[in-house]
C-alpha cells in the first residue's frame, strides 16, 4: 500500500468511530486523522520505515495504531481495522474523498440509496444522483448542497496527483545518495521542478556527471528499492520506486555536464526565453543540453555559472528559473540577494500539547520539547500559536481562563530561558532560545469577527488569523472578512493566507491588492506557512507581495517538534518568491523583532 492509500484507510477508522458514539472516540478519532496526515505527508514510505522497525518514529503515531499497522503489513488486513469499521457500507469511505463530504454525509447518502452504490463506482454514482437531482431532495441538503457536490466531483477529475516537495526530495535524496556510491559517479543532482523547489513534484528526473555511462546504468538500475525497470539504454536509465513514482536518470560527460543542469533544469519558459535572448545577442548562438553552439562549433561548460557567464548573465538560482523577470535582472545584475535558511532565527507558528480543547487539531510535543528542537535549530526565539479554544465548547470566561493558564505557562518557561537553561528531554541543557512568545492562532468566523473575547485576546504578545472554514466566499465578500479580522491591533500575522491544501482543496478567492496595500499600511504581515500540505502563501503571490513592499512571516505550522525540520521547504517558497533576509520579519533579531511586533 501507498502512503496515500494508508492515510485514507486511517480516515476511514476515524469516521467509523465518529459514527459510532462520537463522543466517547473522541481521543480516537483524533489519533487517527492526525495519523492519516502524519502518513500521507511523511518524507518516506511507511513501509520502509516499516522494514526499519521505526512505525513509532513518525510524528502521529503512537504505539496502538503502529501495531494495527504492524498487522497490516504482515498480514494484508488488521483485524481491529475490519472491526471498526463492520456494518458501514464502503461506499460511505469512498463518497469521503469528495471535498466537503464527511462520514455523516457519505454515510447518509450510502444508506438512502444502498442499491445503487452496489452497481458500481460510488463516486460516479453520486455524480449522477446529483445530476439527477436526487440529492436536492434529501432532508438538510438541497440546490446549493446538491451544487456544490457537483463542483467538488468536477475539481476531483481536473486534480492531477504529484508529489509534495518534501517526499520527492526524499525520493531524490536517496537514489542521488545510492548513485555516489559508485566511483565512476563525479556528480549527480536531480532535476526539473523538484531543484526549482516547486511546491509538486511530478516524475523524478537525476543527471550524472561520468566518463562511464555503462557502469551509471548499471548501478542505477540496481537500486535497492527499484520495483521494476522501465528502460535502460547507453545515455538514459528509468525505474519505479515505491508508491509507483518514475525516476529517469540521464548522464552526460562532466566537460559538458553544466549544460546539462542547465537544459533539464528548465523551467521551460525560462528556457525559450533564454534562447530568445541568446538569439538577440547573435542570431547564430544556439543553446542546448551539449552546451551553446556557435555556428559550427559547439562551446561546452562543465558548470552551470560558466554557461550563464557566457551569455553575459549573472548565475541565476534554480528557484528564479519561471520567465518571471529573472533574465532582464541578470543581464543587469539586479537579481535579489535569495533568502537563505540559515538568515532565520525563529519559527512563528508552532502547536504543543498544552491542555486545551482547540478549534482543531492538538500539537504532541511538549512545550520543552518545541525549546529544545528550536535550540538544535539555533533559533533566538520561537512563538506558540495553539488554535484558539473552541468557541461552541466554551463559555466567553471559560475561554480567558485558559488563556489566562496559557499566559502563566508561557511566564514560567521564559523564566527558565532567562536563567539561560531549560529542561529539554530531562536533560538541563544551555539554551540559545531568548524568549518565547504567547500567541494564538485564531479563525477568522464568516463575519470576521473574532472567537475570542477582548480578555483574552490582550493576554497574547500577538496573535495569527487563518480561514479554516466558509472556503466559498465571494471574492469581495472574502476579502472584506479577512480585512476585518486583520484590522484587531493584536493581530500580526495572516497565516496560511489563501488556505490551499495541495492536491487536496484550492485556495480561496481574495482581492490581493487591496489586502497588499492594507498589510503595508498597517504594519500586517503575510505568513508563509512551511507545512508540506500548504506551502502558503504560494510563491507567485510572494512575488508579489515582495514587490508591493509587504513583509512576511515565515512558521512551520508544527504540531510536532520534528516538523519544525519543514523550515526548508518555507524558504524555497520565499526563494521562488524573489524574497530576501529583509523581506523576512524571522530573520530579524529579537530586540529587533520585539520593536517591530509592537507597531
Amino acid at each position: 500500500m501507498t502512503n496515500l492509500e494508508i492515510a485514507e484507510l486511517l480516515r476511514a477508522v476515524a469516521a467509523a468511530y465518529q459514527l459510532k458514539n462520537a463522543d466517547k472516540n473522541k481521543f480516537k478519532i483524533i489519533a487517527y486523522q492526525r495519523a492519516a496526515d502524519a502518513v500521507e505527508h511523511a518524507s518516506s514510505e511507511l513501509k520502509d520505515l516499516w522494514d526499519d522497525k521505526k512505525l513509532e518514529e513518525v510524528p502521529g503515531i503512537g504505539k496502538s495504531i503502529a501495531e494495527h499497522l504492524d498487522e497490516l503489513f504482515r498480514t494484508g488486513k488488521s483485524k481491529h481495522f475490519e472491526e471498526v469499521m463492520e456494518g458501514l457500507p464502503p461506499s460511505m469511505f469512498d463518497l469521503m474523498k469528495v471535498p466537503g463530504v464527511g462520514a455523516k454525509t457519505g454515510y447518509k447518502i450510502s444508506e438512502k440509496f444502498k442499491s445503487k452504490f452496489k452497481k458500481g463506482n460510488s463516486i460516479k454514482t453520486l455524480e449522477n444522483l446529483a445530476k439527477s437531482g436526487e440529492i436536492a431532495k434529501l432532508e438538510g441538503f438541497g440546490e446549493e448542497s446538491q451544487s456544490d457536490i457537483l463542483k467538488a466531483i468536477e475539481e476531483i477529475k481536473g486534480r492531477t496527483r504529484r508529489l509534495l516537495l518534501p517526499y520527492a526530495s526524499q525520493i531524490a535524496d536517496s537514489l542521488v545518495e545510492w548513485l555516489k556510491t559508485e566511483p565512476s559517479v563525479k556528480e549527480a543532482v536531480a532535476l526539473g521542478s523538484l531543484r526549482r523547489k516547486a511546491a509538486t513534484v511530478g516524475d523524478i528526473d537525476i543527471a550524472v556527471a561520468t566518463n562511464n555511462p555503462q557502469k551509471v546504468m548499471e548501478h542505477f538500475t540496481k537500486y535497492p528499492k527499484a520495483q521494476r525497470v522501465l528502460e535502460k539504454g547507453e545515455a538514459s536509465a528509468s525505474i519505479i520506486v515505491p508508491g509507483d513514482i518514475q525516476v529517469d536518470l540521464m548522464v552526460q560527460s562532466p566537460d559538458s555536464f553544466g549544460a546539462l543542469l542547465q537544459h533539464f533544469t528548465g523551467s521551460k519558459h525560462h528556457n525559450i526565453a533564454l534562447r530568445e535572448y541568446a538569439r538577440s545577442l547573435s542570431p547564430s548562438l544556439s543553446l542546448s543540453e551539449y552546451g551553446i553552439r556557435i555556428s559550427e562549433k559547439l562551446r561546452k561548460f562543465t558548470t552551470e555559472e560558466e554557461f550563464y557567464k557566457f551569455l553575459g548573465l549573472d548565475y541565476i538560482p534554480p528557484e528564479l528559473r519561471e520567465d518571471s523577470g529573472e533574465i532582464e535582472a541578470s543581464k543587469d545584475h539586479r537579481l535579489p540577494h535569495l533568502v537563505e535558511l540559515k538568515d532565520i532565527k525563529a519559527d512563528l507558528q508552532i502547536h504543543s500539547d498544552f491542555d486545551i480543547e482547540t478549534s482543531h487539531d492538538l500539537g504532541v510535543s511538549s512545550a520543552e520539547e518545541v525549546v529544545g528542537k528550536a535550540n538544535e535549530l539555533g533559533y533566538e526565539y520561537i512563538a506558540f500559536t495553539e488554535h484558539n479554544p473552541s468557541k461552541s465548547g466554551h463559555t466567553d470566561s471559560q475561554i480567558i481562563d485558559i488563556l489566562k493558564r496559557k499566559r502563566e505557562v508561557i511566564d514560567k518557561l521564559n523564566l527558565k530561558l532567562k536563567r539561560k537553561s531549560v529542561k529539554t528531554n530531562d536533560v538541563n541543557s544551555y539554551s540559545r532560545i531568548q524568549k518565547v512568545f504567547n500567541s494564538l492562532e485564531i479563525d477568522i468566523m464568516p463575519d470576521g469577527s473574532l472567537p475570542v473575547p477582548e480578555a483574552g485576546l490582550e493576554l497574547l504578545d500577538f496573535a495569527l488569523v487563518s480561514i479554516h472554514g466558509s472556503f466559498k466566499m465571494p471574492r469581495e465578500q472574502m476579502t472584506k472578512r479577512v480585512l476585518s479580522a486583520l484590522a484587531h491591533p493584536k493581530v500580526k500575522i495572516f497565516a496560511h493566507p489563501t488556505a490551499r491544501k495541495l492536491n487536496e482543496r484550492e485556495g480561496v478567492e481574495l482581492n490581493w491588492p487591496e489586502i497588499f496595500d492594507f498589510c503595508k499600511s498597517k504594519s500586517k504581515w503575510l505568513e508563509i506557512n512551511s507545512d508540506p500540505m500548504r506551502l502558503d502563501l504560494p510563491d507567485t503571490l510572494v512575488h508579489e507581495a515582495v514587490k508591493f513592499g509587504v513583509k512576511l512571516s515565515m512558521g512551520t505550522d508544527a504540531h510536532h517538534k520534528d516538523n519544525m525540520d519543514f523550515m526548508q521547504f518555507g524558504v524555497s517558497v520565499a526563494r521562488r518568491g524573489w524574497a530576501q533576509k529583509d523581506d523576512i520579519v524571522n530573520c530579524l533579531s529579537l530586540s529587533e523583532f520585539e520593536e517591530v511586533i509592537i507597531k
